[in-house]
């Protein structure tokens, strides 16, 4: 069988602002933005992995440690025939831990907006769990998703799994509509099963994402490179920089792309200028103590079940039942 022949493919994505239009409407703004869906591309991606390898960048590993050590409590709290409903399908190392973990899993979907990403993951799993049925949902998932009809049955209950603390890159507003969405959608009964990284020592978070290989800043600095490349700008890489901060008092690492020097670049033949110290803003990571994301999840329709986290208590994984 081919790859991919066994998954089921259902294109629901909405039609996305382009990436030209993205970046021309981000620059013109008094707070130059773009958002971050742009930094992933094959060579974002690339880059994205090697920073979960960097020694600095904690929550890719200690995520996957606690779902190895917890995996039996979370496979019971599930229940036997479940499907599983993954937002954003990636390299999938933790997904395929906790469905080797499961009894009978029933079905997986993965939904994700990317539809190279999707297929290349949903293909893969399909191969390594041929007797499980997978379906690939293309959708941005910030918006109410229709499951297909095959996903609204069985004797398992659906559970929302959403790994990688992504739900950081959300505002704790956005967090709230986002989880209030997939609880509707996994119905009475179902759960979610979310990592959520944890508020620690401000030097522990600027370490992380400011890696002394300099992998992030390749990451950040390469949404100018794709812009030079994609869109005909004609920024000197060396005149900007990576620079993320954590605010403790709000909880959050802002990750902007700081200019250098008082300078202008044409890019889709429009010129922008920048002033010296103006940052282009790229991404946040909001951290959650254990308490206050209960709470956010309380105030979304859960019920907090369990929460596991490290003994250094870096990274959290909680299980909420809808």
């Amino acid at each position: 069988m081919r790859p991919g022949a066994a998954v089921a493919f259902h294109d629901l994505a909405p039609k996305l602002d382009s990436f030209r239009d993205a970046v021309l409407d981000g620059l013109s703004r008094a707070q130059k933005r773009v958002p971050c869906r742009f930094l992933y591309d094959e060579r974002g991606s690339d880059l994205f992995e090697a920073i979960c390898e960097t020694p600095e960048y904690y929550p890719t590993r200690t995520e996957i440690d606690i779902l190895k050590t917890n995996a039996k409590a979370i496979a019971k709290l599930i229940g036997p025939d479940a499907t599983l409903i993954e937002y954003g399908s990636g390299a999938g190392q933790k997904v395929k831990l906790l469905l080797r973990a499961l009894q009978r899993p029933r079905a997986y979907a993965g939904i994700e907006v990317s539809r190279e990403i999707l297929s290349r993951a949903t293909d893969d799993l399909s191969l390594d769990f041929p007797n499980l049925q997978v379906v690939a949902v293309c959708a941005d998932f910030l918006t109410p998703i229709a499951l297909p009809p095959v996903l609204q049955r069985g004797a398992g209950r659906r559970v929302a799994f959403f790994p990688g603390s992504s739900i950081g890159n959300f505002t704790p507003a956005e967090a709230s509509r986002f989880l209030d969405q997939c609880r509707v959608m996994v119905g009475a009964g179902g759960g979610m099963l979310i990592g959520v990284d944890l508020k620690k020592e401000e030097t522990r978070l600027d370490a992380a994402y400011n890696d002394a290989a300099g992998v992030t800043a390749a990451f950040t600095l390469n949404l100018l490179e794709r812009m030079n490349r994609e869109l005909g700008a004609d920024f000197t890489i060396e005149r900007f920089a990576h620079h993320a901060k954590y605010d403790p008092a709000i909880g959050r690492v802002a990750i902007h792309i700081r200019s250098l020097a008082n300078q202008s670049a044409v890019v889709a033949g429009r010129r922008f200028h920048f002033a010296k110290g103006e940052g282009i803003h790229t991404e946040d990571s909001w951290k959650y103590a254990v308490s206050d994301f209960q709470m956010l999840a309380r105030d979304a329709g859960y019920r907090p079940v369990a929460c596991w986290t490290d003994p250094a208590q870096l990274f959290s994984v909680h299980y909420l039942a809808a």
